[in-house]
């Protein structure tokens, strides 16, 4: 049954404007206006991890004797935020930027830590490909280190394995599991307590992002901490009920669809109610209704 969303006031903020804007590059005549107000924050995770909030992307951090890694950058406008972050950790030129897959609220800083921190920057290749064609990408943004499986760094005492799930968010979609400390950055494969996005155009499909979480889901038990792509800290738990949340509304809608209901009367019909606090600003109840309905 439809419902109205309900947002929660932190999403709104840390997502600002929210649009497409979340997901491409940032245009430089409104930028710096528009992201003026976000506090970049640390929050301390296990071991040398850590986790940075802003606007975008949630960020990882390894710091430690080996000094800064990152894990995604989120938007060009806050690169200087970011590394005041970083220098408060132990240093603000981080050796190494991966990231998890393309968008820019999760690459938009890699010029800024190429260029002016001499960061190393690592992807999937899928996702230097797709940085490439885009016109707008400065060339000092585009990943220098790219692989096809995985790659694995040992760095401030523990080991991360970077590991390419083949098709969910993206096609370029890359997890960091920090083996010592037992903490996994999912980049956009997970969306903590929202409806994801899944980024059709780009490779990603509904039954493969649920397949790449049935995938982690293997690989970490209840004592793993997550840092989610978006969403605030989470956990095996959290993550199941997320994978549950994708199954049933799409089993929802593919049966729908099988009925033989337009995309139209899908959306009057709505979700069951249980899921309206999974609606926000960027992927609402419509939206995630479209997405499903797409890949159905």
């Amino acid at each position: 049954m439809k419902t109205a969303p309900r947002f929660s006031a932190h999403i709104m903020a840390a997502l600002l404007a929210a649009s497409p804007l979340i997901y491409s590059s940032v245009h430089p005549a409104n930028a710096q206006d528009r992201f003026a107000d976000v506090e970049v924050k640390a929050t301390a995770i296990k071991g040398s991890v850590h986790m940075l909030t802003g606007a975008g992307g949630n960020i990882g951090v390894s710091a430690g004797e080996d000094g800064v890694l990152i894990i995604d950058d989120q938007f060009a406008p806050l690169a200087e935020k970011i590394a005041a972050q970083l220098g408060e950790l132990g240093s603000d030129k981080p050796k190494y930027v991966i990231n998890t897959h393309y968008h820019g609220d999760h690459t938009g800083s890699n010029a800024f830590f190429h260029s002016h921190k001499g960061a190393t920057i690592l992807a999937h290749e899928n996702v230097r490909i797709r940085l490439a064609n885009d016109e707008k990408i400065k060339p000092e943004a585009l990943p220098t280190i790219t692989y096809e499986d995985g790659i694995k760094i040992y760095f401030n005492g523990e080991t991360l394995h970077v590991m390419h799930l083949a098709v969910g968010h993206t096609d370029g979609d890359s997890v960091v599991w920090f083996e010592q400390p037992n903490v996994m950055h999912t980049g956009d494969l997970f969306f903590n307590g929202r409806f994801p996005y899944i980024d059709q155009g780009a490779g990603g499909n509904v039954e493969g992002y649920m397949e790449s979480v049935e995938q982690l889901l293997a690989k970490i038990n209840d004592q793993t901490i997550i840092i989610p792509g978006h969403g605030d800290i989470s956990n095996k738990q959290e993550y199941t009920a997320f994978l549950a949340m994708i199954s049933e509304t799409f089993n929802y809608v593919k049966a729908l669809k099988q009925d033989g209901k337009t995309l139209d009367e899908v959306k009057a019909m709505g979700l069951d109610e249980k899921w309206a606090d999974w609606s926000w600003n960027f992927i609402t109840e419509e939206k995630w209704i479209t997405t499903l309905y797409k890949d159905a």
